[in-house]
């Protein structure tokens, strides 16, 4: 029998129909997140969010954008339920209530920003079938738009929340950083926690590595601009990383599970802590066990994006493919493997889908 044989079983028709609707509903809604993440690249959602009802031309003239093509996205919205249509005045509106999750500084956070994702899941899409048959893995610059998308992303989840939220949770480390600290952030993308943590703290002295140098000239760009001494990012693969004692904080956002060696990486880190060094580490706070990961939020977008980005980008450098599910309690048990003489785990309530960890030298 070939792979491609099918058997003819005897089924519940009633069960069989219902299924065949949900499946009708989840490629209805995968095409609503595709033209979400064009609203959120043009700034659709957000030149309605502050708009009266209006025609598609008026929004359109607003957004500086072509109005037949807006027309035809705006259809996508309001039979995706997303935005309101008056049909006697032909109007259009975004609800202050969907705006509130859809939009750039969206005090819900701005869920758009995730649509992205499933846009580039098409751009390759090509290439990962290849990879099912080959198993190799693939690299950081075949994702078109990879480090905007991760910087949105760190700017909602990570920087936004720094000052109040996260760097508090390690008892004492806002003083450290304020009276002038050696800070690492391993894997800093685009450098904007870095960045804000610079500013913040003059007296701190702070840098940045990413196996990516297209990320890391922004990052640079970025610092210079700001005007700020007190930071350097530099291009480095993490492989192997092998310095000692150098840093009193150490930080990864979201940057531990697709690396080649995520053990390797973590036991580095800790080697590269001064004496009570701190390590704040963030990553997605699934479980190991997928049966544990059912009602986790947006596991499936999350499974996907591991297939399609995270698992292969590994792979890619010879990497064991952890995934992004690789779960939080290997991530605290490799904490503890690495030596660190504690580890605290916290998820923030706003914040369901990381986990937090704060491991001691």
């Amino acid at each position: 029998m070939t792979a491609t044989a099918t058997v003819a079983r005897a089924f519940d028709q009633a069960r069989a129909e219902t299924f065949a609707e949900r499946v009708g509903g989840i490629l209805d809604s995968g095409a609503v997140a595709v033209m979400m993440s064009v609203g959120h690249r043009t700034g659709l959602f957000d030149v309605m969010s502050g708009l009266p009802p209006a025609t598609s031309s008026a929004i359109a003239g607003r957004a500086g954008l072509a109005e037949r093509y807006v027309r035809e996205w705006l259809a996508v919205m309001v039979t995706g339920r997303v935005v309101a249509y008056d049909p006697e005045n032909r109007t259009y509106q975004l609800p202050a209530e969907h705006a509130a999750c859809l939009t750039r500084g969206a005090p819900l956070g701005n869920l758009a920003v995730y649509a992205q994702n499933v846009a580039l899941m098409g751009a390759v899409h090509d290439r990962v079938l290849a990879c099912f048959e080959t198993g190799e893995g693939m690299k950081y610059g075949e994702y078109p738009h990879f480090h905007e998308v991760m910087a949105e992303d760190s700017g909602q989840t990570v920087t936004a929340q720094l000052f109040d939220v996260i760097l508090p949770l390690a008892e004492g480390l806002v003083e450290r950083l304020e009276d002038g600290i050696d800070v690492l952030d391993a894997g800093c993308a685009r450098g904007a926690a870095l960045l804000a943590m610079a500013e913040r703290f003059p007296n701190s002295r702070f840098t940045g590595y990413d196996l990516c140098a297209d990320a890391i000239a922004f990052a640079t760009e970025a610092a210079r601009r700001a005007g700020l001494a007190n930071i350097r990012f530099e291009t480095r693969d993490l492989t192997g990383y092998d310095e000692k004692a150098r840093f009193d904080l150490v930080s990864s956002f979201d940057a531990v599970h697709d690396q080649k060696d995520p053990q390797a990486l973590i036991r580095s880190l800790h080697g590269a802590l001064k004496p009570g060094g701190i390590y704040l580490m963030q990553d997605i706070g699934g479980s190991a066990k997928l049966e544990n990961n059912l009602d986790f939020p947006m596991a499936s977008l999350l499974y996907t994006i591991s297939c399609i980005h995270c698992m292969p980008v590994s792979l890619g450098q010879g990497g064991a493919g952890l995934g992004t599910m690789w779960g939080w309690e290997t991530a605290e048990a490799m904490l503890a493997a690495a030596g660190f003489s504690s580890v605290e785990r916290t998820v923030l309530p706003h914040d369901p889908m990381n986990v937090w960890f704060v491991a001691r030298r």
